[in-house]
């Protein structure tokens, strides 16, 4: 991030040549821009973000601020101010991208990923790399899906914590078990499965937990945990997976450890 350049000018762009890059930008969000018009004040209003590359002004912040002052334009194309910078690569502006704040709509978990994706962000890249090389894929659209992990901010946060090995020898886990059943894939079952893998490896075997979890619907496992009244947080996932693994067995049991 630090060869980021930040030089840039206030100048006036035409809007019909401002454009929007598919790459990292997300969707257009029509809510969005009526609820800019809806409350818009010039005095206020921040000028759209704009790199200046190859000839083009590419807009990495305020799309929605553009669409909404065009709109009042009866829509019509007008001249914006804009801050527009100098010397940055598409990757750089996708960092950007993910790092707004202010006054910019709070981005998703998944479009902040996306963008950092395209910005080669070497943590993202290693998250999405872990999590594909497991057999689960990151949700990037809205809406859950056999094998999609949509908890996003969880996953990463878990991945980030124990590492790629430990994070991904937990999601094998719950795929072998569970064949990527959406429920298996929420952030209480992700977390907890992690804690014990991080608990017990090198204890534990892992295809009798496999088996063991088979027994179970992710379902009836996921509404044990919620249903736990001795324990806090994640502990009630991890005594879960504890208690199915050793199930009533009297030898080979693993120790309490949480």
């Amino acid at each position: 991030m630090n060869s980021i350049k930040t030089l840039y000018k206030l100048m006036e762009v035409n809007s019909r040549d401002l454009e929007i890059p598919d790459a990292y930008q997300r969707k257009l969000n029509a809510e969005r821009v009526a609820k800019i018009v809806a409350g818009f004040n010039e005095r206020i209003a921040n000028e759209p973000k704009v790199s200046f590359r190859d000839g083009h002004y590419y807009v990495f912040d305020g799309q929605h601020t553009i669409m909404a002052r065009k709109h009042m334009n009866g829509d019509n194309d007008l001249p914006i101010l804009c801050k527009v910078y100098y010397g940055m690569t598409e990757a750089e502006e996708a960092l950007l991208f993910a790092m707004q704040t202010g006054e910019s709509a709070a981005l998703t978990p998944s479009a902040k990923l996306r963008a950092n994706l395209h910005g080669e962000d070497k943590a993202s890249k290693e998250f999405y790399e872990a999590t594909e090389d497991a057999g689960l894929h990151v949700g990037f659209e809205r809406g859950g899906g056999v094998g999609r992990i949509i908890c996003i901010n969880t996953a990463f946060a878990e991945f980030k914590r124990v590492g790629a090995e430990i994070y991904k020898e937990a999601l094998s886990i719950l795929l072998e078990a569970w064949e990527g059943d959406p429920d298996s894939l929420r952030a209480e079952m992700i977390q907890g499965i992690v804690h014990f893998v991080e608990l017990y490896r090198g204890e534990y075997d892992k295809n009798r937990l496999i088996y063991s979890l088979r027994s179970y619907t992710p379902n009836v496992v996921y509404a044990a945990g919620k249903a736990e009244k001795e324990l806090r947080g994640v502990k009630r996932y991890i005594s879960i997976f504890y208690r199915i693994y050793n199930g009533r067995r009297k030898h080979e049991i693993l120790p309490m450890k949480f």
